[in-house]
């Protein structure tokens, strides 16, 4: 069975390359304003979905929290492990299975890290499985970028020249995915790489979040957490608590 494009692309140590830009100052930004906004017990469990090499959870673990990344590139995991602790670890885990239960204050999946996934059951799936992790009063902190205002503003073609390597960018709507293609030479090979992800709406996630036990408790449109515009917000940030608690 052939690997999705995510297993391939977040594993390749060109991603690191072509994202290295990747604003922490903003990330930091959005992680202050989150906290001032739900003020989490100093012992809280944090689990952060789709972690990445990690610097959400190290900036979190930082401010004083308890932080769990989880995320399904083994490379990753392999990188943010130098920086665990006592109060921060890292494991291998696939965001639509399971991974503990009834245990996380918070869990957060941040600067669209979702839909990858083929099908909306599987998207569901892995939303049931982000609220079965956090407790019965605990919340998700969900964040996509705002897909109305991308596709409004795609740009079909561009270049950028990182450490010597000219990506070569292609962007496409391809049957509601927002489809990325990236094609390059290095030592004397040529690469090509795809990213797909869901050009999910407002209203899509409305049914995603309702059919999987959540009940939306704050909607915003920013990292300042303004409110949300469909045709002008950057992003659609979500922070939900079970429907049944």
């Amino acid at each position: 069975m052939s690997r999705k494009w995510y297993e391939q692309w977040f594993n390749s140590p060109y991603y690191h390359i072509l994202y290295h830009q990747r604003n922490d100052d903003e990330a930091e930004y959005f992680l202050n304003n989150l906290l001032e906004l739900l003020e989490p017990d100093k012992n809280s469990k944090l689990l952060d979905i789709a972690c990445g090499r990690g610097r959400h959870s190290i900036y979190l673990n930082k401010k004083g929290y308890e932080v769990t990344g989880i995320d399904l590139s083994y490379s990753n995991i392999k990188f943010a492990k130098q920086f665990e602790n006592e109060r921060l670890q890292f494991f291998v885990n696939d965001m639509r299975h399971l991974f503990y239960i009834n245990y996380f204050d918070i869990a957060l999946n941040l600067f669209t890290s979702f839909g990858y996934f083929d099908s909306e059951r599987e998207h569901i799936n892995a939303l049931t499985a982000f609220r079965k992790s956090i407790k019965n009063d605990g919340l998700l902190v969900f964040d996509y970028f705002n897909s109305s205002k991308i596709i409004q503003n795609l740009t079909p073609e561009e270049i950028r020249h990182i450490d010597g390597i000219d990506f070569h960018i292609n962007k496409k709507v391809i049957g509601g995915n927002i489809v990325k293609s990236i094609a390059f030479e290095h030592k004397k090979k040529n690469f090509l790489f795809q990213e797909e992800v869901k050009a999910f709406s407002q209203d899509d996630f409305y049914r995603m979040f309702e059919k999987s036990g959540f009940r939306i408790k704050h909607q915003f449109g920013d990292y300042a957490l303004n409110a949300f515009d469909a045709k002008q917000s950057d992003r659609i940030i979500l922070i939900c608590e079970k429907a049944d608690a």
